[in-house]
Order: C-alpha cells, then sequence, then structure tokens
C-alpha cells in the first residue's frame, strides 16, 4: 500500500490532501505544529492517517518523520511539502525577521522535508510535490519575502527533477492560485504579527478540496508543473512576454487590497 508525507497538514490545502489521499487508499502522515487539529483529522480517517507534531523548520524533526513513517506503513512512496505561512507588508516596511520568518518555513521547510525523504522516495521509485504558488512565478507587492520563498521552492525543485532523470522518481511544482485557507488570515505584518483578517473575498476563492484533487490526480500523471486557474496560467504566460504590462496590471490589482500601503 501507498504511503505519504503531507507538511502543513492542520488546514488549508494540507488538510485536503490528507483527507484525498486516505479517500484513494494511501497511507498519510500527516505533519503539523497543531496537535489538537491533526487528531481531529485522524479521526476522521482511523486506519489510514497518523498524525506527527512537528515543525518543518527543524531538520532533525523532519529526520523523525520519515522514520515515522517507515515505521508505521514500511515505506514512503510520496512526499508533499506544503507547510507555508505568508506576510503583507511592503519592503520598506517589512522587518528582515520576516522576511527570514517566511523564508524559512516556506523555502527551508520544504528542503528539509525533501532532503530528509529522498533516499526513501529514491527506492521506491515515488513522488516529491513542492506546493509552490503562482507568486513563484510572477512577485507580488507587499508580499517580497512570500514570493521568494516559491521561487527559490521553484529553482530547487526544477534542479532536482533534472538531478534525478531517468531515476523514476516524479517531482511535481503545484502553483495553486488564491485558495481559501487560513494563509491570509495568519500572514504576518511589518512587525511579525497575524494581520488576522484577510484582504480577499474568501467565498470567491478556489476550494483547498478542488486544489488537493488536481494536485493528486496531476501526480499520477507524473506532471512536471500545476499551474492552477486559467487567470493564474494567463499571469504566468502575460509575465514571461509582457512584464512591463504585468507590473501595471499587478500594481492596480493588489493597489485595491484593503490596507494597501503602496
Amino acid at each position: 500500500m501507498r504511503s505519504v508525507w503531507i507538511t502543513g497538514a492542520s488546514s488549508g490545502i494540507g488538510e485536503a490532501l490528507a483527507k484525498v489521499f486516505a479517500q484513494q487508499g494511501w497511507n498519510v502522515l500527516a505533519q503539523a505544529r497543531r496537535k489538537e487539529r491533526l487528531e481531529g483529522l485522524a479521526k476522521l480517517f482511523p486506519e489510514r492517517i497518523v498524525p506527527f507534531v512537528g515543525d518543518v523548520r527543524d531538520y532533525a524533526t523532519c529526520e523523525a518523520a520519515v522514520q515515522a513513517a517507515i515505521h508505521h506503513f514500511g515505506s514512503l512512496n510520496a512526499v508533499i511539502a506544503n507547510a507555508g505561512i505568508s506576510h503583507r507588508a511592503t519592503v520598506g516596511e517589512v522587518s528582515l525577521e520576516v522576511l527570514r520568518e517566511v523564508m524559512e518555513v516556506n523555502f527551508w521547510g520544504a528542503v528539509h522535508a525533501i532532503k530528509a525523504s529522498l533516499p526513501f522516495i529514491y527506492q521506491q521509485r515515488g513522488w516529491i510535490v513542492g506546493v509552490s504558488s503562482i507568486a513563484g512565478f510572477r512577485g507580488l507587492p507587499a508580499r517580497s519575502g512570500y514570493s521568494a520563498s516559491k521561487f527559490a521552492l521553484n529553482g530547487f525543485l526544477e534542479s532536482l527533477r533534472t538531478e534525478l532523470r531517468g531515476s523514476g522518481v516524479s517531482v511535481l511544482i503545484a502553483a495553486p492560485g488564491f485558495t481559501r485557507s487560513e494563509i491570509r488570515q495568519k500572514a504576518l505584518n511589518a512587525k511579525g504579527l497575524p494581520q488576522q483578517e484577510s484582504p480577499l473575498p474568501e467565498h470567491r476563492l478556489m476550494a483547498p478540496e478542488v486544489v488537493a484533487t488536481q494536485i493528486y490526480y496531476a501526480m499520477m500523471r507524473q506532471k512536471k508543473y500545476l499551474i492552477l486557474t486559467s487567470q493564474g496560467r494567463f499571469t504566468v504566460w502575460l509575465n514571461r512576454f509582457f512584464p512591463s504590462l504585468m507590473d501595471k496590471l499587478v500594481y492596480a490589482y493588489f493597489k485595491k487590497e484593503t490596507g494597501a500601503s503602496f
């Protein structure tokens, strides 16, 4: 039976991924920092989901998560590096500590998870997935650190995929558009405190269950990239060929946000 380790599994896309994989008959090691949320998730699929409390910023914790997966399931077929945080403040306003925090979770957390699990994924000719963002292809105002972390993640995964060419290991860069989740409420402000309120109409955003299902089937098809929503694909394409126009369009779009300071 196949097994997957999912980070950031206590809410949003990560929680939805755990449910989708469990429904598809996979064993799931669901990792996050919130014990209560993980335990509630595991109760929904007690024979499929094993909770693991830990912080991806700590490499030793990621190594322990891999060993937990091997202990419970006997093997590890896939890792999905999903844990992430965001921030909302301009470069001029934001503290360096906030930028470092975002990079530690989004980039180094993913690197830790992938590095720790790589020998076992390689052995199983399995799957490596990094949950990136459209912000990993087009930088967004007031989210410089978040965009930088996702650009870095994309480069890391592209390098890894090239190194693993011919190995049978599939490497997927998944880039959702705006998705309903807690990430905006928890996004850090200039001083590192959660902004608490989302600047976007959450009810209009893509459901995390839809994103998770799309990621699952992209994995099964061994796709290299998954760029979600027509708006997201158009953004990536337009930015490649008409960057000056995208500067103008992106500026105008995000300038409308409540509390925009640029």
